[in-house]
């Protein structure tokens, strides 16, 4: 099968195509047709080298951790899911190395869901990861009604579902992101939006006097924002890098994303309801992985870039 893959970490040009082994499933796993593989953070750092330390030797490395696509091969001992269905999937990429920029990816079955029936392949596999991570978030910051919620880096993956399941949840939501992205940010659901700064904190407090509730850090904004929480409040990090010192009776917690069948089927859900949104910024064709990491660097994109193969 075709994949791209990393064997000397560097810059976009680092990847190529390579004719790799088709994966078989084992017990408890299904293989994938791959429809679609978005570009995420975490691809970069691979590609990049940023990871070297984490990984086992290996000749290559195929990037990808997110997948939608076509259910190809059931392995043994798996029930639930058939040859032929729609499925998405966040995949066990750190435990072995089996990414999705590739036609064929092996998934344990406990981490695929059905596929949106309301959404294409490229904007289906926009969900897992980020999807994810933003409901974790918010296991953390227990947005309702009569709460308000802080979410940085609004106008991002991560950010965009947390500002929309907050909402959907009926919490007030104040978001931070550029001016560019105001009316978008509103439209997912923010009550109020605060542009980025050094200020951010003191803007925040003058919406919400008594401090947020709680705060998810998309933008990992860390210490910046943690005045902005009240006495009591929960902060959710997304890296723990950026995750502040608790004080003042906050609960800080760095959530720990990772494949999610369960999880997943209920995002699904909230798409098919028409409560989550999915966003395509671009399309590249597998070959052109080196061209959508060109693009991803150059910051900017606000959606998702997707490989099809």
């Amino acid at each position: 099968m075709r994949a791209v893959a990393v064997s000397k970490f560097g810059g976009p040009e680092a990847l190529r195509v390579i004719d790799a082994p088709k994966p078989e499933p084992g017990e408890g796993e299904v293989r994938v047709k791959v429809l679609a593989s978005p570009v995420n953070p975490v691809d970069v750092f691979i590609r990049s080298g940023a990871l070297a330390d984490l990984l086992p030797e290996s000749e290559y490395y195929v990037p990808g951790v997110d997948v939608a696509g076509e259910v190809d091969l059931v392995g043994p001992g798996v029930s639930g899911f058939a040859v032929g269905q729609q499925v998405v999937a966040l995949v066990p990429w750190f435990v072995n190395q089996a990414g999705t920029y590739a036609e064929y990816v092996v998934v344990p079955a406990d981490a695929l869901a059905a596929a949106p029936h309301k959404a294409d392949a490229a904007a289906a596999s926009t969900l897992p990861l980020n999807g994810i991570t933003a409901s974790l978030t918010l296991d953390v910051v227990e947005p309702a009604a009569g709460r308000t919620i802080l979410v940085t880096g609004a106008a991002g993956g991560v950010g965009g579902y947390a500002v929309q399941l907050a909402a959907g949840r009926g919490a007030t939501v104040i978001a931070v992101a550029g001016p560019d992205d105001d009316a978008a940010v509103r439209s997912l659901g923010a009550r109020h939006v605060v542009a980025r700064g050094e200020d951010v904190a003191d803007k925040v407090k003058a919406l919400a006097p008594e401090g947020v509730d709680g705060v998810v850090d998309a933008a990992s904004l860390g210490a910046a924002v943690l005045p902005a929480v009240r006495d009591g409040g929960r902060f959710a990090a997304v890296l723990g890098p950026a995750a502040p010192e608790a004080e003042r009776g906050i609960t800080v917690e760095t959530v720990q994303q990772g494949p999610d069948g369960k999880r997943l089927a209920a995002l699904v859900s909230e798409v098919d309801a028409g409560r989550l949104t999915l966003r395509v910024a671009e399309k590249f064709a597998l070959a052109d992985a080196a061209a959508a990491h060109e693009r991803f660097g150059k910051g900017g994109v606000r959606g998702r870039l997707v490989l099809l193969p």
